[in-house]
């Protein structure tokens, strides 16, 4: 049965970090309007990411001996927050910061996390996840992408697609299929780490309706890696990556994809003095949600805290949380459509478009709503 979550909150220690942190972001996105601040996780600077890492906030939660901060889940929590709140650009590290260094850290070889570990945490290496093929939807163990064994290590073949950040990252962690067939579901599949500056890989991006280029399709033509590439146990990649996405589908990424919409129509609300029944319904609609939202993705922090893997709770925060942030921008446009005399700003209307177009992803990545209510439900005892 799905376990209840215990009510959990930051321990006192946080808020000084938090204050420090904030005075940071606030400095550093100063001259960013409500349009670029819509992009937040998708955004990409990598100057930005570096910045992060001067101060020592990349790979928080890594040992020190490996160039991290050695600090807890609470404060990778913070982190992610005050970044996200704010709208800054943190795409560039983030996949590496989040999830690709503690997989390394958990299930990489010593060799490993001395080559791996330091890069991400100076904003050296940014990684991108290869799990998503073509022809096989949300269904990842159906994948074909194949590294077989040879006297030299693997040679790798296949593509991914809907891969983020692909054009820009130096390395891939990917789950391919190492032995047995397709139709061998679970078994036989392995994660590896690719060097995407290796002879044999094509990155070509994809352009969204926003005219963005977050997402790439990646080939594998006869992609000879050594012996070093295989990342934890041959066999075992199906366990990782369920391991890793625990990462990728708790944090507050899954609620305040929207939040600069939101702050742009509350801004605009007071400053133009719009109010009326329909502004307090809507706001206060979007507030309650966040506020158990942020409850329920703090307890599962908590569950990281302890060491256990909370993959089920993690896809219920994921799927309630992507619905509420792909109705924000309907709500708000609801709203502001009940009072037509109105005159809404360019910046209001600009973040609301994109985000309106964009926000069909949210339900994408890290797990299409239907995988992610099969998990619920087994979670659940029902299937």
């Amino acid at each position: 049965m799905l376990d209840v979550l215990d009510l959990a909150y930051l321990p006192e220690e946080e808020n000084q970090f938090r204050n420090e942190l904030r005075a940071f972001v606030k400095e550093a996105t100063q001259g960013m309007d409500a349009y670029a601040r819509a992009r937040s996780w998708m955004g990409f600077d990598a100057g930005f990411s570096k910045k992060l890492a001067s101060k020592g906030w990349l790979g928080l939660t890594l040992p020190k001996k490996y160039g991290g901060a050695e600090r807890g889940y609470f404060s990778r929590f913070v982190l992610s927050e005050e970044l996200l709140g704010a709208g800054a650009p943190v795409s560039a590290h983030w996949i590496a910061d989040r999830q690709s260094g503690p997989l390394i850290l958990r299930y990489g070889t010593e060799a490993h996390k001395q080559f791996y570990l330091p890069k991400i945490c100076k904003g050296d290496a940014f990684f991108c996840i290869g799990m998503s093929e073509p022809n096989s939807g949300s269904d990842l163990a159906s994948i074909k992408s194949r590294a077989d064994r040879n006297d030299k290590g693997w040679l790798l073949n296949g593509s991914k697609i809907w891969t983020t950040n692909a054009h820009k990252s130096h390395y891939m962690i990917a789950l391919v299929r190492t032995s047995g067939e397709s139709s061998d579901r679970h078994k036989g599949l392995s994660q590896v780490i690719i060097d995407l500056s290796l002879p044999g890989v094509t990155v070509r991006p994809i352009v969204d309706v926003a005219g963005d280029a977050h997402f790439s399709e990646v080939f594998f033509t006869d992609v000879q890696l050594d012996d070093e590439a295989l990342i934890g146990n041959e066999g075992d990649g199906w366990e990782q990556v369920n391991a890793e996405l625990a990462f990728e589908r708790s944090g507050p990424e899954r609620i305040y994809s929207s939040m600069a919409l939101v702050e742009c129509f509350l801004k605009e609300c007071r400053q133009q003095g719009w109010e009326s029944e329909h502004v307090q319904v809507t706001l206060g609609g979007i507030v309650a949600r966040l506020a158990v939202l942020r409850t329920m993705s703090l307890a599962i922090t908590s569950k990281l805290a302890k060491g256990e893997n909370p993959s089920v709770e993690a896809s219920l925060v994921k799927d309630y949380g992507t619905g509420l942030e792909q109705e924000i921008p309907k709500l708000i446009a609801d709203c502001m459509g009940q009072h037509p005399e109105w005159t809404p700003s360019v910046e209001l209307i600009k973040t609301l478009a994109l985000v309106d177009q964009v926000c069909p992803s949210y339900s994408l990545r890290g797990g299409t709503r239907e995988i992610l209510r099969g998990i619920i439900a087994r979670g659940l005892g029902l299937r």
